[in-house]
């Protein structure tokens, strides 16, 4: 567990003042301080005010969780979450996601919320996952579609697990074989090539009335703020962490100090779903931690690299509980309405690009309580 670090106010309130998107001429454009793509001080290109669309959480009976992305610079997509209205969670106050294609020229991230995903006889779960996709968005979006439907399908046949709760290696099995067919999904026999030459990591929460369940594959993260501690519900799978090191080399490859710590030079994560052509060097097997919910649980957040490579956990947790007690608020919060915790994610997308993230920014913020109060 983090010790809690309070960020000093005036940074914390600089680097606000800094992320808040203007609006001019019916257009949205970056803050005229941030970097273009090339690392240069040009001015971004203007993205469109209507290119800022709602995007529908899906219900346990739909087809898919989320419009497909569509392709090139898209802006801001903000994901749903009904707040206090969404009868089909009872695990949560309310949810929100948003996806920012950020600096990037195409989006590779996607994000599953599905309120209700699983019941049992113990309550309902609901479902959260972050996909952070590397050599197209195809791994992603396919995770975003099927990983959630093949969790629920393991669990049916578990009654270990959706019937009695459940304790650790239960839920590690259910979560080891869920990635494990979502893997083989995307590289199995009569795949396109262009899916073996592709990959995603995958964070991914289960959240019930009495725990908290996250499988992570990757460098995404989840992070539980409790009371004012921000506890790390993931750890990140990257190259240089000895533990994974040790496993790459054991299997014959190698960690290249190439622009950072990379598989074979390659990617600059050591867990991912898919990534074939660096088999067996990568593995889709997630690293899985069950928490038991507290009366002190504020809120979970669910993000991919291009969030945590820029703000910390203590940072993060410090601006959403400020987002979720009304002490901050969006310039133009009419542009992307919302549940409080779809506002809480945007507030910390704009951060994340106003401190230089190059990457996709995709964030799921999941209120597990009210504030008591909105007062400072």
């Amino acid at each position: 567990m983090e010790s809690f670090v309070k960020p000093p106010e005036h940074d914390l309130r600089l680097a606000l003042d800094g992320c808040t998107l203007k609006r001019k001429r019916g257009v949205r454009e970056l803050a005229s301080r941030e970097s273009a793509p090339d690392g240069s001080n040009q001015k971004m290109p203007d993205v469109p005010a209507d290119s800022v669309t709602p995007r529908p959480v899906e219900s346990p009976s739909s087809s898919r969780s989320s419009e497909k992305e569509e392709d090139g610079p898209i802006g801001l997509v903000l994901g749903g979450g009904e707040g206090e209205g969404d009868a089909r969670s009872l695990t949560c106050v309310s949810h929100g996601s948003i996806s920012v294609i950020g600096r990037r020229r195409s989006m590779e991230d996607a994000v599953t919320e599905v309120p209700g995903a699983v019941a049992g006889k113990l309550g309902s779960y609901d479902f959260f996952g972050v996909y952070d996709g590397h050599g197209g968005a195809n791994v992603a979006n396919a995770c975003r579609d099927r990983l959630h439907k093949l969790l629920v399908k393991e669990m049916e046949g578990r009654t270990d697990v959706c019937c009695d709760g459940g304790g650790e290696s239960e839920w590690r099995e259910v979560m080891e074989a869920s990635f494990g067919k979502m893997d083989e999904e995307v590289g199995g026999k009569g795949v396109d090539s262009s899916m073996r030459t592709a990959g995603s990591t995958a964070v991914v929460a289960v959240v019930g009335e009495e725990e908290i369940v996250v499988a992570n594959c990757g460098d995404s993260r989840a992070v539980l703020c409790r009371g004012d501690v921000a506890v790390p519900l993931s750890r990140d799978h990257k190259p240089d962490r000895p533990d994974e090191k040790e496993r790459v080399e054991a299997a014959g490859g190698r960690v290249i100090d190439w622009n950072g710590s990379r598989v074979l030079g390659v990617l600059a994560t050591s867990r991912s779903i898919g990534d074939y052509y660096l088999k067996p060097y990568m593995t889709a097997e997630p690293e899985v931690t069950v928490s038991r919910r507290t009366g002190s649980d504020n809120f979970l957040m669910i993000a991919s690299d291009g969030l945590w490579d820029t703000i910390s956990n203590e940072v993060a947790c410090q601006v959403v509980r400020r987002c979720l007690s009304g002490q901050i608020q969006r310039r133009f919060p009419e542009e992307l309405r919302g549940s409080s915790a779809a506002e809480a994610a945007a507030v910390l997308a704009e951060l994340a690009m106003a401190r230089g993230s190059q990457d996709n920014i995709s964030v799921i913020v999941v209120e597990l309580k009210k504030p008591n109060s909105k007062s400072p």
